[in-house]
């Protein structure tokens, strides 16, 4: 298919800066297919909810990826895009090719521009055949990396979200799920942001089971896709991490004939990595770069938690192909007539699936 087939005028008053406060205030937009759309908000959700429906999060936890550093005197702006290996991290950095094999980056905290204060020193490993990316090597103790990340690195927005060099400081709670427990994204697994605890709490109290699964979303996420037919694109590749238990619980769960209901495009890109053609999910500790366009069988999920996504992006054409092109291009022009916001401080919606 051609990529413009995704395409959509978005008012850019749409485009959500930050969160809703509370968070179950937000919108939440009930997609049935063929042409069924009901408003609500985050706080109705748990009534669109199954007794036996499985629910599955993504419970990857954000790194504060984004650095500023200096080489000798000049200025350095990176962010974090992929764990390559020990300590190394593949990152994108503005004027890359001043940057040369065997370079020392000095990274400094955010509002620290002094000079003789304690860097956090990388060195650089090469560059990118892009021009765009380098590799660089933390000299650091890696069981320390992250900690140190903590204080010296910002929060990596997605580029539509506006910041000063500082960042806002409750990005910091505000770009992180409230059950974000295994380091490694480099950008959040956003529809789990609308999770507060109590609303956890309604859940589990309705007696409706979950299972955490772990797919580190990786920059690319906010990459746009530069070829003209989808059948050209590469997507970038994530590691993913789905224990034996509850590979087990997943597929008890299908062959018990309940829902699977994914909190995010992500858990739901993992879930389907995992999945044989029976809808068994196998236990998996690997990259995935699976690119879910129309056509796709889906083999594992029943239900989809997902925030409204770009034009012509990957994760419009992964809602497309779970509820249908018709119908997600019709709610999403329900939605922007509704005022709903988008992307990843925006609302949400709730998908099922398009008939077989």
């Amino acid at each position: 298919m051609l990529v413009t087939d995704f395409d959509f005028v978005l008012p850019k008053e749409r485009i959500a800066s930050r969160p809703a406060e509370p968070r179950e205030s937000a919108g939440l937009l009930h997609v049935c297919p063929p042409d069924s759309f009901i408003d609500g908000h985050i706080s109705d959700f748990p009534a669109l909810l199954r007794p036996d429906d499985l629910l599955v999060f993504n419970d990857t936890r954000v790194i504060p990826a984004r650095l500023f550093g200096k080489r000798g005197d000049a200025a350095v702006e990176a962010t974090l895009f992929k764990s390559v290996g020990l300590n190394q991290w593949e990152a994108l950095v503005k004027n890359a090719r001043r940057l040369r094999e065997n370079d020392i980056v000095r990274f400094y905290p955010p509002n620290d521009n002094d000079p003789a204060a304690d860097p956090l020193e990388a060195k650089v490993l090469g560059r990118g055949e892009d021009g765009m990316t380098v590799v660089l090597e933390f000299l650091t103790d890696p069981s320390v990396l992250f900690a140190r990340l903590e204080k010296y690195g910002v929060m990596p927005l997605p580029p539509y979200i506006h910041r000063e060099k500082t960042g806002y400081e409750d990005d910091k709670r505000n770009y992180q799920t409230v059950y974000a427990a295994h380091d490694g994204a480099v950008a959040a697994p956003t529809a789990g942001l609308h999770f507060t605890k109590e609303l956890l709490a309604k859940i589990d109290a309705m007696g409706i089971e979950n299972v955490k699964i772990t797919l580190h979303v990786g920059g690319g996420t906010f990459l746009p896709v530069k070829v003209d037919d989808t059948k050209d694109h590469v997507m970038h590749a994530e590691f993913g991490h789905i224990s034996p238990e509850n590979a087990r619980l997943i597929t008890q769960a299908k062959r018990d004939g309940r829902r699977i209901v994914s909190i995010g495009t992500t858990a739901l890109r993992l879930l389907e990595s995992a999945a044989d053609d029976t809808g068994e999910v196998h236990p998996f500790n690997r990259e995935t770069s699976i690119f879910i366009t129309p056509g796709y069988r889906f083999k594992a999920v029943d239900a989809l938690f997902t925030n409204f996504h770009l034009p012509c992006s990957t994760l419009f054409m992964l809602v497309c192909a779970f509820s249908g092109v018709d119908c997600m291009k019709a709610a999403y022009r329900h939605a922007i007539e509704k005022e709903y916001r988008f992307f990843s401080y925006g609302d949400a919606c709730f998908l099922e699936k398009e008939s077989e």
